[in-house]
């Protein structure tokens, strides 16, 4: 016997009680009579007991069918039930939605978008989670992500929201003492802070506008998991950082730090809104995606600035 009730068959069967004809069943189901009929003798075959006792005139149940049609008539109930409740939530915004984000972005940007969000949506909750490791979307079962930087080539479904600038800073003290990099390659010979989930391995890669490229390994007293670990000590006049522009971007207006190698850049990224592969996606994800896109997108960030 196969491991699996037959559950077609069992619910066939009990809408042909409730309907008391296979007719008016089939009419129901919106199948053909000969399927229902089939259906139902298929299941009387799996259980070596007939279940309905048939004229052309009458429809009676035996014993066998009797004692079934109760359960029978749960298992639609409850299918029914739990069909329609997938259905609610495929439609209406309900329900738990788990999310990854980087820590500082999360808290500088995510965050504060959270309230006109959990307003819009009250019957949708929200798990989430910061890290700047790179965790597993699929493995980990969260509904969607957010990257920074170059996306790798994966399975999941990217968003491409707004570019991400970079600098590479540096307090006024610290340039005093120790002098102001004028070539990317001269950052061999300074403090840098480095930043240990860079995607370019511990390496800093520039280009200029001529097209030159020059890559460097920096090196110093400090290495972190976030980056916004760094900037206590970078406005102390400890060392040079490479940062995002969320990260850094206050400091830089208020004139703690200033960017230095102005003619160079490292290679600028991208926020990315990534999401497992699979489709339809409940109501209560694509909300939340289509929420984060409009708050997210280059115009509505350039905006917010």
């Amino acid at each position: 016997m196969p491991k699996l009730p037959d559950f077609e068959g069992l619910a066939i069967f009990a809408k042909v009680v409730e309907m008391r004809s296979f007719a008016r069943a089939a009419t129901e189901l919106a199948l053909s009579k000969a399927t229902v009929s089939k259906a139902v003798t298929r299941l009387e075959e799996r259980l070596g007991a007939r279940l309905f006792n048939r004229t052309s005139r009458q429809l009676a149940l035996t014993d066998a069918g009797q004692r079934l049609s109760e359960r029978a008539a749960r298992l639609l109930v409850d299918g029914e039930a739990a069909e329609n409740e997938a259905l609610a939530q495929s439609v209406v915004p309900r329900g738990l939605v788990k999310v990854a984000v980087p820590m500082t972005y999360g808290v500088k940007v995510i965050s504060p978008l959270l309230p006109e969000f959990l307003a819009t949506y009250p019957e949708v909750s929200i798990d989430l989670h910061l890290s700047d490791a790179t965790v597993d979307l699929i493995g980990d079962g969260f509904d969607l992500g957010v990257r920074i930087g170059s996306l790798p080539d994966s399975s999941l479904v990217a968003r491409r929201l707004s570019p991400m600038r970079r600098y590479t800073v540096a307090a006024s003290s610290y340039l005093k003492k120790y002098g102001c990099p004028t070539h990317p390659m001269h950052l061999a010979q300074h403090k840098c802070f480095a930043y240990a989930y860079l995607s370019t391995a511990s390496a800093w890669h520039y280009t200029n506008a001529a097209g030159e490229e020059a890559s460097v390994r920096p090196s110093g007293q400090l290495r972190v998991n976030n980056g916004e670990a760094v900037i206590a000590s970078l406005i102390a006049g400890l060392g040079i950082a490479d940062l995002p522009d969320f990260i850094i971007g206050e400091a830089l207006a208020s004139g703690q730090v200033e960017a230095i190698l102005k003619d160079w850049r490292q290679q600028e990224g991208s926020v990315h809104l990534v999401m497992p592969p699979g489709d339809p996606r409940p109501a209560r994800v694509e909300v939340l995606a289509d929420f984060l896109t409009k708050h997210l997108s280059g115009a509505s960030m350039r905006k917010r600035r």
